[in-house]
């Protein structure tokens, strides 16, 4: 439930109350700071609350922006406030502050946070600052919000750009703010707001320019973005069974439908944006979901080419890993340098570096920007040169053509964040080092490992720990890749894997090139089932190995997105669990070794998947039902 209490003198024919009411709010209406006092105590804790100047003058979008976003605590605009429940006791003892008088001292600090944003809400001369008041003057929930600031909860005050919130003092200021309203088209606002700011050249010119007009459709019918994103998951469901029937016709309906589900894709982020329905579900079943997509697709095409009489698992199989050790390579980087602060010599920071200042003059030519967002194939690209290839010509050449993409991508993107690593000055915090530690995935098998040779480990270079965990991972794979199948020797390469993964993550992950250390025990797990099932050259391995490389990599991806949500890594029994990478990859090459060539290492691959996915999706679920989690919005791959 959502309460909003007015305050203040009411103003005749002022459309207010009606406009909350819209937006969902039971008004109530307090004539001054003490009533508003008894009306919030009133009102159950678990309510949303907000307060509302009586003379407000603004478009009903500023107000949707301030009181109903759910992802923050406490939010607010020129003479509007909102507190969800859990600030909810900040916000009573701010309202009593400010009617006891304690707070009128404060006139800089609370002045100050009210002309935040462009403090009246409307538009001024460039250069012209913003009037300020004494905090007596300002409207109620103005320092009410400088109260809740000034006591540490963080007020989100939205950019409203040309979007008017004000609280005019006097019938010609009134006016003058209705002009300013009525001059600005608020519904073309909000759907303009709607579309991501930053995304591909294909999504942004191609995609978007309808798809918003068909998130408004969707908002006016009462859709919720979740079920646009099951759309779009049975649409590209759908799409890769068509492509599974191996037939001409059965092509081009594939990349139809691949192209619509994107559209849908699309679709729920500038619905979710539109409506301000931001959910932790809704931003995990839209992370999540476009994985399940991209890779039941390129299993409905290994299936289709196969009817035809071409084996093109291998390469199915490999764009799955290539495309997954690719975003571990975004994650990573990311999350090390979220928080990061410039390094200081002799008391100044040191900042900019040589691939950062090109990056910046590259981005001053306009063109440039659109290349430099193509060439690392981003979804909208990546889904549009599949759908085509599809509908024109073969799964293998879809497949050739996407590795060739993504692999160029990678390249070029994993050198230019080495490059700003090795130059950049930067002192990473202790959550970005557990982050990276948490993203590694490390077993109970490295953990012991870890702790045995914790103390010699911490004294060795910062880039050698790194140089281990890629020795490591090419001698499991070499052994897989060029080892007898059959030999002790196969499950020596991934003893010694896990020795050096264990030794990689002995020390505290916080040098510049630490974030590589996810990855490459990602690329190391993919990489040795790849080579492993595609050298085993029985029926059904390969399949099966694809079925247990998606699994893992749910739940690799399962944990960024909670990570990014802001509600920490999973539980560490789940990840003992499962094994971890280097246990994973100890098992299958135990069982390699010991299968016969009759029997196959389908049905040992299989029997892994299943277990892993009911795990990881079991607990997944879970978490993700019953988290306190903050709402989130997930903005998907960065352009």
């Amino acid at each position: 439930m959502s309460t909003a209490i007015l305050t203040g003198t009411p103003v005749p024919g002022s459309p207010l109350e009606g406009d909350l009411r819209s937006l969902g709010f039971d008004v109530r209406t307090a004539p001054d700071a003490a009533a508003a006092v008894g009306l919030l105590a009133a009102v159950p804790p678990a309510d949303r609350v907000a307060l509302v100047d009586q003379r407000f003058v603004g478009h009903l979008h500023a107000l949707r922006l301030a009181l109903t976003d759910p992802r923050f605590p406490a939010a607010a605009v020129t003479g509007a406030l909102t507190a969800r429940p859990e600030a909810r006791a900040a916000l009573s003892v701010a309202l009593a502050t400010v009617t006891n008088g304690t707070a009128a001292d404060r006139t800089d600090a609370t002045a100050d946070a009210a002309v935040r944003n462009g403090g009246t809400g409307l538009a001024t001369e460039p250069g012209e600052p913003a009037t300020r008041t004494a905090s007596a003057e300002l409207p109620l929930a103005d320092r009410v919000g400088a109260a809740l600031d000034a006591d540490g909860t963080a007020v989100q005050h939205p950019e409203l750009g040309s979007l008017v919130a004000a609280v005019p003092d006097g019938p010609a200021a009134r006016e003058e703010a209705l002009a300013a309203v009525a001059a600005v088209d608020d519904e073309a606002v909000r759907l303009r707001s709607a579309v991501k700011a930053r995304d591909g050249f294909f999504t942004t010119f191609c995609i978007s320019p309808y798809s918003r007009y068909l998130a408004r459709w969707c908002a006016r019918r009462g859709l919720t973005p979740n079920q646009v994103t099951t759309a779009s998951l049975l649409t590209a469901l759908v799409a890769a069974g068509c492509a599974a029937t191996g037939t001409r016709g059965g092509y081009v309906a594939a990349g139809l439908l691949l192209l619509f589900s994107f559209v849908l894709d699309c679709t729920d982020g500038q619905l979710a944006r539109y409506s301000l329905q931001y959910s932790t579900m809704g931003a995990w079943l839209d992370a999540t979901f476009d994985r399940a997509k991209e890779y039941a697709y390129y299993a409905g095409l290994a299936l289709g080419a196969a009817r035809g009489g071409d084996d093109v698992w291998a390469l199915a199989l490999a764009a799955m890993v290539l495309q997954s050790v690719r975003h571990f390579v975004d994650f990573s980087f990311n999350e090390a340098n979220a928080d990061s602060t410039a390094a200081t010599v002799n008391g100044k920071a040191v900042v900019g570096t040589p691939t950062t200042a090109l990056s910046s003059r590259l981005d001053s030519v306009g063109w440039t920007v659109w290349v430099r967002r193509m060439i690392v194939l981003p979804i909208g690209e990546r889904w549009a040169m599949i759908a085509v290839l599809t509908a024109l010509t073969t799964p293998r050449i879809v497949f050739y053509a996407l590795l060739a993409g993504c692999a160029f991508a990678a390249c070029y993107t994993t050198a230019g964040r080495v490059l700003r690593s090795v130059t950049r000055k930067a002192v990473r915090t202790d959550r970005a080092a557990q982050a990276l530690a948490d993203l590694a995935d490390t077993g109970p098998l490295a953990e012991l490992v870890a702790r045995a040779v914790r103390r010699p480990v911490r004294a060795l270079p910062g880039v050698l720990p790194l140089l281990v965990a890629l020795a490591g991972g090419a001698a499991a794979v070499g052994v897989a890749a060029f080892g007898p199948l059959d030999s002790p020797l196969l499950i020596l390469g991934a003893l010694v894997y896990v020795l050096t993964s264990g030794i990689a993550v002995a020390h505290r992950m916080g040098g510049p090139l630490d974030w590589l250390v996810p990855p490459v025990f990602r690329a190391t797990e993919y990489g040795f089932l790849l080579v492993l099932a595609a050298r085993a050259d029985v029926p059904g391995a390969l399949p099966a190995a694809f079925g247990l490389v998606a699994a893992v990599a749910y739940h690799h991806y399962d944990t960024v997105y909670r990570i990014r949500g802001g509600a920490g890594a999973p539980p560490r029994g789940l990840v003992r669990a499962l094994g971890g990478h280097e246990g994973r990859t100890l098992l299958v090459a135990v069982l390699a070794a010991l299968t016969t060539a009759e029997s196959g290492l389908a049905p040992e691959l299989t029997v892994i998947a299943v277990l892993v996915a009911v795990i990881a999706l079991a607990e997944s679920i879970r978490f993700w039902v019953s988290s306190g989690a903050p709402a989130v919005h997930d903005e998907g791959e960065t352009a």
